[in-house]
């Protein structure tokens, strides 16, 4: 037991995955039983948070979704069930890209681009695609390359079952042909053959379906305007972008900063305990990215000094306060030390917002 804990607490350390996940797993499991108050308490996610589908929760707050939804639905196979009954454009604006592509093989690859926005996990391999179509032996597989995935073999079966359940919906039934999965049969093996329909391999070497070859690539998928694509393209690589600075520990200071600086409470100890890390781990963990934690801080403010004057939305007293300075005279120091001219002058220089 604390072999696979201590894998799970490294495969879920700065693991994420998109809200609408967890919101439409919170929803199955109150259908089937579950109380949705004792769901949030137990996997300690804020319904308010489920909300916004593209924000991020951790995996390890997921995984607590998932035992309780289990649990308190009384459903062992609930994950098994959870891709069955969603698609991935109801929990993802990856989903809706790919309804949007020209072809499957198009929206396979758009899979790839963009799989960490729907689940962002560590994975095998020199680069960070999740799902990857490969010919091992002659054999076209599609390889989920998760890393310690008997840790929580649940995303393995929500991921797989909504696969298969899904090109089953496009009229393409025969394209998988076998599931393959690394863990052992659970008890409620009967499921998979329920759902799969198809042979599968427990304790494999890999977790992987097996793909017809032919022309199944080519089929037409597009269900709306082609320009709708780069609408939501341009969406998902601004997420993808957010996503990304999330994980450096700079990118995490700054978004635990933001909504608390104008309290003026931001002492490092402070950000730190939120982090889970102790003030010399932080220290240490901003030294190894070429930062101090007084550097993002005065950064940060800099920044936003120079957004908050620019808009003229709010005076030069009001500034320093959203900026986390006890008076104006400290800010107007600062903002002299970072521009080389007053507060006030640079907010005169910048025309009335229309």
């Amino acid at each position: 037991m604390l072999r696979i804990k201590n894998m799970i607490d490294r495969d879920t350390d700065d693991g994420t995955i998109a809200a609408g996940f967890a919101r439409a797993l919170l929803e199955l499991a109150v259908s089937k039983g579950a109380d949705r108050k004792l769901l949030a308490e137990r996997s300690g996610i804020p319904l308010a948070e489920l909300e916004d589908q593209d924000k991020r929760i951790s995996l390890e707050s997921y995984i607590a979704l998932m035992r309780a939804g289990q649990e308190l639905s009384r459903d062992p196979a609930l994950a098994l069930h959870f891709g069955e009954a969603f698609e991935i454009t109801e929990l993802s604006i990856v989903g809706l890209m790919g309804q949007a592509c020209e072809t499957v093989g198009d929206a396979f690859a758009q899979l790839g681009r963009y799989n960490r926005l729907m689940i962002d996990v560590d994975v095998e391999g020199p680069d960070e695609e999740r799902l990857v179509l490969s010919r091992v032996a002659g054999q076209l597989w599609l390889i989920d390359r998760r890393r310690n995935p008997n840790a929580f073999p649940e995303i393995t079966e929500s991921s797989f079952a909504r696969m298969i359940c899904m090109s089953r919906r496009l009229g393409n039934a025969g394209i998988i042909k076998a599931v393959h999965v690394t863990h052992a049969a659970p008890a409620y093996r009967a499921e998979y053959d329920r759902i799969f329909q198809v042979p599968v391999t427990f304790e494999s070497d890999k977790n992987a379906l097996l793909m017809a070859d032919g022309s199944w690539m080519n089929q037409r998928l597009a269900q709306s305007p082609r320009y709708v694509f780069g609408v939501l393209s341009a969406h998902a690589d601004a997420l993808l972008k957010e996503l990304e600075t999330s994980k450096t520990i700079r990118g995490r200071v700054e978004s635990l900063l933001l909504p608390v600086l104008h309290t003026g409470d931001i002492g490092m100890d402070k950000i730190a305990s939120r982090m889970g890390l102790s003030r010399k781990t932080l220290f240490r963990k901003l030294k190894a990215e070429g930062a101090s934690f007084e550097q993002v801080l005065d950064e940060l403010r800099h920044r936003l000094a120079l957004d908050y004057l620019s808009a003229r939305k709010v005076s030069v007293n009001e500034t320093a306060y959203l900026t986390g300075f006890s008076e104006p005279a400290a800010f107007s120091r600062a903002f002299k030390r970072w521009t080389g001219t007053s507060p006030r002058d640079a907010r005169l220089k910048n025309p009335p917002a229309p």
